[in-house]
């Protein structure tokens, strides 16, 4: 078992919450908006399509979906999207919301050695927000790797563990400002961008890209930028295709 039980808990507890834009996850709501733009573009430039037709048909794993914040408009773009999450709380906010929509989503409570079949692969697998919230981090990411197709990737969102971070996640947003419900995050559990690239490797992943996010919480408003000493995202692909630049 990667998932922290605490986290599985917590986040049950926040359930309801997920589609209140105005709620605890309003900072989601926001970052989710600049993240999902990016997420769509990769995966244009990755198999060379146009912007109109970026997802469509592409088998989409979305490890620790939450409510759905990524699965629902990947799903409307033409996405065939499996949400897994620990969290019984997140899937069924995740499956009324879809049915609300009239959205078609293949959600699945449990781990990834539990909601999937060993065989199952996808052309891009999503962890967004969730390695922080793991408590074996080369594990889970073995497992999201297993997943990936032969010339799939595999996109990573997370916080760095650096004093920044614990400045500006953790003190700043969780004490001060308080835009996120103290306890959210526990600088221990932050992950460098080195140690994910290095696990990756072992897999035969490599970085493609890796970009910095800067979230303005007195504004409500996300991002990006080239530090990525708080919030990042990479984007991982296996060895034998052509890197890209940072």
């Amino acid at each position: 078992m990667t998932v922290i039980p605490s986290e599985i808990e917590r986040f049950d507890r926040l359930s309801a919450t997920w589609w209140h834009q105005q709620g605890p996850m309003r900072p989601l709501h926001v970052v989710n908006a600049l993240r999902l733009g990016y997420v769509v573009a990769q995966m244009g430039a990755h198999w060379r399509r146009e912007p109109s037709r970026a997802v469509s048909g592409l088998r989409v794993l979305d490890i620790g979906c939450g409510g759905g914040l990524i699965a629902e408009p990947l799903a409307r773009m033409g996405a065939r999207v499996v949400g897994v999450d620990a969290s019984p709380g997140n899937v069924s906010a995740a499956r009324l919301h879809a049915a609300e929509q009239g959205i078609r989503l293949d959600y699945r409570l449990g781990e990834m050695t539990d909601a999937l079949n060993q065989e199952e692969r996808f052309d891009v697998v999503l962890a967004l927000e969730v390695v922080e919230h793991v408590k074996d981090v080369p594990a889970f990411l073995a497992a999201a790797a297993g997943h990936v197709a032969p010339g799939g990737m595999l996109m990573v969102s997370t916080i760095d563990r650096t004093w920044k971070s614990f400045l500006f996640a953790i003190v700043g947003a969780e004490y001060l400002l308080r835009v996120l419900p103290r306890g959210t995050h526990q600088w221990s559990q932050f992950v460098r961008p080195d140690e994910l690239d290095a696990t990756l490797a072992t897999q035969g992943l490599l970085p493609l890209e890796r970009r910095g996010m800067r979230y303005l919480p007195w504004v409500h408003r996300a991002t990006w930028c080239t530090d990525t000493r708080v919030n990042y995202i990479a984007t991982y692909a296996h060895a034998e295709l052509p890197r890209r630049k940072h």
